[in-house]
This record gives C-alpha cells, sequence and structure tokens, in this order.
C-alpha cells in the first residue's frame, strides 16, 4: 500500500480520506506490517451489556466506558508521531486530536450522548499531556493536597479536610506510568532499586512518591499543590488566621533582620507563613533559597534559588542542603532563606545567623515553640560535632530570635498559635517569652474551634532594634487589653 500524492495515507475501512496532520505517523508500506502497538488493541470490543444505554456517571464509571477509553488511547497513540508530539505546544495539536478522537469513537460505533463523548475526549486528552485521571484535581483551585493510595483510592484535602474521590486508576500500572511522567521530567527516576522519590510539576506542586518493595500494597503518590496566587499578609488577618498586631509585629521583625524560626506540624502552613515573611524583605537585599523541592514564591528582584539533588544510579552526586548552604555562604547573601532544616544543615544555619547573615528565616517541623528548641538540639547532635549541652544551647539563644507556632486546627483551619521571643539562658536553660498568643475558648457550631488572638503584655526585648530600624509599633501593640481580636472559628483554610 502507498501513501497518495496528497500527502494522505489510504482509509481503513469504512474511514473517509483526509489529510494526514504533521504528528500523525505516515501509512506503513504495508498492511500486514500495520500491526498495533498493544496488542489489545487488535479485534473489536465486546458487544455493550444488554438493555437500555447507561449515561451520566453510571456510564463514565462503568467497566465499559473504561474499555472504550482504553481503546481510543491506543489507537490514538498509534497514530501519533510522538517525536513531533513534543516539539509542539498542546494549543496547537489540542482541536486537531479532538476531532481525530471524535473520529476514533464514531468507528467505535458506542451509544454514548454528547456529554459523556466529550469526557471520554477531555480523559484522552489528559492521559497524552496531563496526569490522566489526577488531572481535575490538578486544576481544582480549591483542591491543596492529592493522596493517591494505591490505583483504586484517591484523597483530597479540601479546606483543611479530608474527602476520599471517586477517582481511580486502571490499575497500578497505570498509575506508576502516571508517577514516571512526573518524575523523570525533573530529572528523577522511581523503580525497585530507587524506590521512592520527590520530584515537583512545572506549577511548582510538590510530589513525593513511594513504590514496592517499600509500599507493600502498591505504588502512592502525594501532590501538595503550588498556590498559583500567593497568600498576603492581609490575607491572615482577613482569613482569621492572625491578628492585625501580629502581622505588624512579624513585618517589623523581618524589616529589623530578626532571625526567625516558623514551627509547626505536617500541613499546618509553614511554607506559606515563609513566603508571606519573605514578602517583607526591601527588594534592595541579596537572598538566597536553599529548599529540597523549590517552592517559595519569592517577588524580589534579587533572589538566587538552589535546591538540592538526590545521588545518581551509582548512589554519588548527592548535593545536601548543607553543601548548599556552605556555599550560600560564599556567595555574598544578605539574607539566607532555609526551607527546611532537618539535620546537621541546623548547625550551619545557626553559625550564619550568628555571623552576620541576620534576618534569616527558616521553618522546622515541632508542636510548639519549646518543642523547636529541642529539635534543633538533636539536628546539632546529627552533625557529630560532639558539642555540650550547654554550647548547643547558648549557639540556639544567640542564633535565633524569634519562634512563630503555627498549626491546622481540628475544623480545618489554620491559625498562628504563638509568636514567642528567645531571651536568652538562665544556668543551662534557654528562657522564652510568649508575645501573643491564640486563645482557645471552646467547640462552636459544625465543630469550628473558637478562640481569639491577645497579646500577653509582655514588651519584647528587642522592640529597641525595632527602633533602632525606625519601627516604632508603640506599647499599645503589646497590651493585654488593646489587642483581643476575635478568631471565631472558620476562617479560611490555606
Amino acid at each position: 500500500m502507498t501513501a497518495n500524492p496528497n500527502g494522505s495515507h489510504p482509509p481503513a475501512s469504512g474511514e473517509p480520506p483526509r489529510n494526514r496532520l504533521p504528528w500523525e505517523k505516515a501509512a506503513p508500506a504495508d498492511t500486514a506490517a500495520q500491526a498495533p502497538v498493544v496488542p489489545q488493541a487488535a479485534g473489536p470490543l465486546p458487544p455493550r451489556p444488554a438493555g437500555p444505554p447507561a449515561t451520566g456517571e453510571a456510564a463514565t464509571g462503568s467497566h465499559y466506558f473504561q474499555q472504550v477509553k482504553g481503546r481510543v488511547h491506543r489507537r490514538l497513540i498509534e497514530r501519533l508521531n510522538l517525536s513531533n508530539l513534543e516539539r509542539v505546544s498542546r494549543e496547537q495539536v489540542v482541536e486537531a486530536i479532538r476531532k481525530v478522537v471524535h473520529d476514533l469513537i464514531s468507528q467505535e460505533m458506542v451509544a454514548l450522548n454528547f456529554d459523556e463523548r466529550e469526557l471520554l475526549v477531555s480523559q484522552v486528552l489528559d492521559e497524552i499531556f496531563g496526569l490522566g485521571p489526577l488531572e481535575p484535581l490538578i486544576q481544582d483551585a480549591e483542591i491543596s493536597d492529592i493522596l493517591v493510595n494505591t490505583s483504586k483510592t484517591v484523597f483530597i484535602e479540601r479546606h483543611g479536610r479530608l474527602e476520599k474521590t471517586d477517582v481511580r486508576f486502571q490499575d497500578d500500572r497505570h498509575l506508576l506510568q502516571v508517577i514516571d511522567r512526573i518524575v523523570s521530567s525533573v530529572g528523577r527516576r522511581i523503580d525497585d532499586s530507587s524506590p521512592m522519590v520527590d520530584a515537583r510539576l512545572p506549577d511548582g506542586s510538590r510530589v513525593n512518591a513511594i513504590i514496592k518493595p517499600l509500599a507493600l500494597d502498591g505504588p502512592h503518590l502525594s501532590i501538595r499543590k503550588f498556590r498559583r496566587d500567593a497568600l498576603a499578609a492581609e490575607d491572615l488577618v482577613r482569613f482569621e488566621s492572625a491578628s492585625e498586631a501580629m502581622v505588624e509585629l512579624m513585618r517589623g521583625v523581618v524589616k529589623s533582620r530578626l532571625n526567625v524560626i516558623i514551627s509547626g506540624g505536617t500541613g499546618a502552613g509553614k511554607t506559606t507563613l515563609l513566603n508571606i515573611l519573605s514578602s517583607f524583605i526591601p527588594p534592595t537585599e541579596r537572598i538566597v533559597t536553599i529548599e529540597d523541592s523549590a517552592e517559595l514564591q519569592l517577588r524580589q528582584p534579587h533572589v538566587v534559588r538552589l535546591e538540592t539533588r538526590p545521588a545518581n544510579i551509582e548512589g554519588s552526586g548527592e548535593v545536601p542542603q548543607r553543601l548548599l548552604l556552605i556555599n550560600a555562604l560564599r556567595m555574598r547573601p544578605d539574607r539566607i532563606i532555609m526551607g527546611e532544616v532537618r539535620g546537621g544543615e541546623a548547625v550551619d544555619m545557626l553559625q550564619a545567623m550568628n555571623t552576620g547573615h541576620d534576618g534569616s528565616l527558616t521553618t522546622i517541623h515541632s508542636n510548639s515553640p519549646r518543642d523547636c528548641l529541642s529539635r534543633l538540639e538533636t539536628m546539632i547532635a546529627m552533625a557529630s560535632l560532639d558539642l555540650p549541652e550547654r554550647a548547643m544551647r547558648q549557639q540556639i539563644a544567640s542564633a535565633v530570635n524569634v519562634v512563630i507556632q503555627v498549626s491546622r486546627l481540628g475544623d480545618g483551619t489554620r491559625k498562628l498559635l504563638q509568636i514567642s521571643e528567645i531571651v536568652g539562658m538562665e544556668g543551662d536553660v534557654i528562657t522564652m517569652q510568649d508575645i501573643f498568643i491564640f486563645e482557645r475558648q471552646g467547640i462552636g457550631e459544625g465543630d469550628k474551634v473558637l478562640g481569639q488572638f491577645k497579646a500577653t503584655g509582655i514588651r519584647p526585648k528587642f522592640a529597641d532594634r525595632l527602633k533602632a530600624y525606625g519601627i516604632d509599633l508603640g506599647a499599645m501593640l503589646f497590651s493585654n487589653v488593646g489587642d483581643r481580636a476575635p478568631a471565631r472559628g472558620g476562617g479560611h483554610r490555606w
């Protein structure tokens, strides 16, 4: 069989002739060589079950519908020249591919209504250009986390609360294909020899995947979505996550170059708050950021972004946060922002804070400001420097000025629970004092957490430093009667 002079190829039986698209494969010289890529593609679909055609959710969720989608997808892949497809944008080919998919659906002679056909087209396009069944969840701005527990179960976090979805993958192999597409796009790999990986999507969303043999039941995928509209300081007040006085204090703390640690549990909003605090940094300063997976959204003009690198297949080439931090100190930074300290790099971070790189910011996993200090001691010990306990605590007390505790409450809201100042040492103990706290007052309707933000009445020792930088917050800011902003619960869930 030969191609027509106009570049089209002879149609299959019952298919009208048409010109071949640039990204379609040329017709083979012999029909005998036209073997499908996937053996299952050969042969007709099984007949539709007897009875009236299913529509809506009954059809789209049925095994028959999935068979149709798989068949159309395979036939479309057989037509596509994938190497050419990579060189054009989605916008250039999506409408043309949509028409081809509609043609393929018509050839299948299946009883699908218009909505079902459009849904099938959308799902096939998601398989080619997106993350398959997860693509609608990725596009939903209200969803903050996507948690895939094997191919059969997908949870989401919406407004701070977990919900089970009806999203399914065909099988674990299908889920593995999506995981591999994600990790390979950033130069990572996942297989039996490297069964867990951290990566990120093109929009900055953070991804973690783990497969067998470490995950006993099958592949697991976790996606922390990247906010396209970064929260501003005013949003903390509008969403009842902090009071105006707390925001003003944090603004003054950052502008006066105090060293700050944001403490909180998983999903508490540490990175979101770190983004907000970084927005207070003057645009004239040079900022170096260090992250495992780049998430920070700094808008200053002079920002250097560094990201760690895992080991390669031979187990070499790893660049951890500690090495990046040491290198960052040679890059003439005005401030260093570390996404999270979790190991021996805590020593280098504290030394940087103590040696002229004040105004640094970082986050840490801990349940309270006091636990934060204990975790720092543990991390210093991980550096194998054999420092005495008192020396470690002196290092912490002299380096860190403020600890901000953020938490996700039982109703899904995220709030700043404490802003605490590290005062110094008394004997062998680091002394702290709370400047602002969130005072809980019970549970309201719909399990909403009730409470209010209030100042403790303590004037921080760093108030004089704020004045030296031209920041006068006034004595009333710290008065325990001047700031009793109610937090009625049920505010925005980051």
